[in-house]
């Protein structure tokens, strides 16, 4: 089943004490492309979730945002730097007595020195980390993968559409053709006669110029070929690897065909069914450009 390039999948967790948030979205791209956005301190998961997403996904521009919050606090530590503490009372209480003002400092005033704490992160299972954050990106990638899964299934349809439109108009080029090298024929008799009066018409003489003309009309070759490519299409559409730049192949293919019956076949008719078949062979391209 084909998938489109474009998705969007989330997942939430709680587990181990950290609050992880997964969020994978992707848009139109020929190739694979990946970026991603994780906290500074867990750079480590980068190439990690790169390797996993690229698993399920052979096409798009792909961003992953990942945010990973602590809960409980059991991960880090405070701590306190006695000597710049002390430093500071010192400080304080001389200036008191320098100003003559009374002594009450407290521990709270002493707290205000931001700079007296620190707090240091205590050594994380990186291993552990990983596990948590895969458990929680396998669910947004699967959501995602089912987002891509859902609007391929609708471009699929959409394709199927123009394909069986696309027949219907080879159908009436290859009805309409014969029909306009019998025309040139009688066209051709009739000019004669009127240049010629009442002389006699060398039938054989426009029997050939008629094949002549009929062999530059003729389209059998390109409408057989239309044909093939519609048939590929179709199976195609129904494979289950990615299929997009076979899609986009084919659809080339497509055009070029239309454009060489556009360019033979001297009749007002058929080049009307030649603008509705590039056309609908246009809104194929369009589609397949969203095709993983």
């Amino acid at each position: 089943m084909i998938r489109s390039m474009t998705g969007y999948g989330r997942a939430q967790e709680t587990l181990n004490g950290r609050d992880i948030t997964v969020e994978v979205r992707s848009v139109n791209h020929r190739f694979f492309e990946f970026s991603s956005r994780v906290p500074r301190a867990y750079g480590y998961l980068d190439e990690k979730l790169k390797s996993l997403l690229q698993s399920s996904i052979s096409r798009g521009k792909v961003d992953v945002n990942v945010t990973i919050l602590t809960v409980d606090g059991g991960t880090a530590d405070v701590a306190i730097n006695h000597t710049l503490a002390q430093e500071y009372v010192t400080a304080l209480r001389e200036l008191g007595a320098q100003l003559d003002l009374r002594d009450d400092l407290t521990l709270s005033a002493i707290s205000r020195f931001g700079d007296i704490f620190t707090l240091r992160k205590s050594p994380e299972d990186e291993d552990q980390v990983w596990a948590d954050v895969r458990q929680v990106a396998e669910q947004a990638l699967a959501r995602f993968v089912e987002m891509r899964r859902v609007e391929g299934a609708r471009l699929r349809e959409d394709i199927l559409g123009r394909l069986t439109s696309i027949e219907k108009g080879v159908a009436r080029v290859e009805e309409r053709s014969p029909q306009t090298v019998e025309e040139y024929r009688a066209r051709l008799t009739a000019k004669l006669r009127e240049l010629l009066g009442g002389a006699q018409l060398d039938e054989q003489r426009i029997l050939t110029e008629a094949a002549i003309v009929a062999e530059k009309l003729a389209v059998d070759e390109e409408t057989v070929r239309l044909r093939s490519h519609i048939a590929q299409l179709r199976a195609i559409l129904e494979t289950p690897e990615p299929v997009g730049r076979k899609l986009d192949f084919l659809v080339q293919e497509l055009n070029r065909e239309a454009n060489t019956i556009g360019s033979k076949a001297q009749d007002v008719e058929i080049a009307r069914v030649v603008v509705d078949l590039k056309s609908e062979i246009e809104k194929i391209r369009e589609q397949v450009q969203n095709i993983e």
